[in-house]
């Protein structure tokens, strides 16, 4: 069932979403040649005790770290660990805040040191993919629309669209009704409703769309090696502009 949000509930994942977005600029200070994605965690964890606030990830499903930190060629979910990070990588750190009850979701993609006129393009890509798709998270739109609109901007730059994971409601719990896929027909799926509050995060690859689990059967990566990147926010569905709850600006 999707649920449309009270605007207590609103002003609630929106101070989750002002806190998430603080941290997220605090993580972007530290990508630099040596950091472990472990390191990254461990801040994460620290920062959000020290605002009162708890990493929902942690502990669903049996998920045991506070982010998720998928480097390279890893697609979504990977683990955070004790490899330090070169120059050129690229890491996508995502979380989910709990704070007083309120949640917010949001994954950004770094580049480690700096990065390369091919690095920077694709994440500049993936990045304005992200805001075609908020474009459309308007009441009366369907969530078609959403995917139709970063599947066609995502292509006609030459990248792929990943198919096997989506966007999703959320609040109070951390996946909700409805998905919210990142590629499809405009004008299908669900009508978009004043109130409901989503995440819209598209993950574009270099190479192939197609994914492959690792061992852990968390992390996903990409099928042929080529790199993947993500940026993702959490979004009130309104009947003007729809509001971006971990706006970093």
């Amino acid at each position: 069932m999707i649920t449309r949000k009270s605007e207590r509930e609103i002003a609630m994942m929106q101070e989750a979403g002002k806190l998430l977005a603080s941290c997220h600029k605090q993580i972007a200070t530290m990508m630099k040649p040596g950091v472990t994605t472990k390191d990254i965690d461990e801040f994460v964890e620290k920062y959000l005790a020290e605002n009162g606030a708890t990493p929902e990830q942690k502990g669903y499903n049996g998920y045991e770290y506070a982010t998720c930190a998928s480097i390279n060629d890893e697609i979504c979910h990977g683990f955070p660990r004790d490899e330090p990070l070169k120059n050129g990588d690229i890491v996508t750190i995502d979380m989910v805040v709990n704070l007083k009850g309120g949640l917010a979701d949001s994954a950004w993609t770094y580049v480690v040191g700096e990065a390369d006129e091919k690095t920077q393009r694709f994440l500049d890509v993936t990045k304005e993919s992200l805001y075609k798709g908020i474009e459309q998270a308007r009441a009366g739109n369907r969530i078609g629309d959403i995917g139709h609109a970063i599947q066609q901007f995502a292509e006609a730059e030459g990248y792929s669209v990943v198919r096997d994971f989506t966007g999703h409601g959320i609040g109070p719990t951390i996946h909700e009704e409805p998905h919210i896929p990142h590629y499809g027909l405009a004008g299908k799926g669900a009508r978009l409703k004043e109130g409901t509050v989503i995440t819209i995060e598209p993950m574009l690859n270099e190479g192939s769309w197609h994914s492959k689990m690792d061992s852990n059967n968390w992390t996903a990566r990409t099928i042929d090696g080529e790199r993947s990147a993500q940026f993702e926010h959490t979004v009130v569905v309104t009947k003007g502009e729809p509001i971006i709850m971990t706006d970093q600006d």
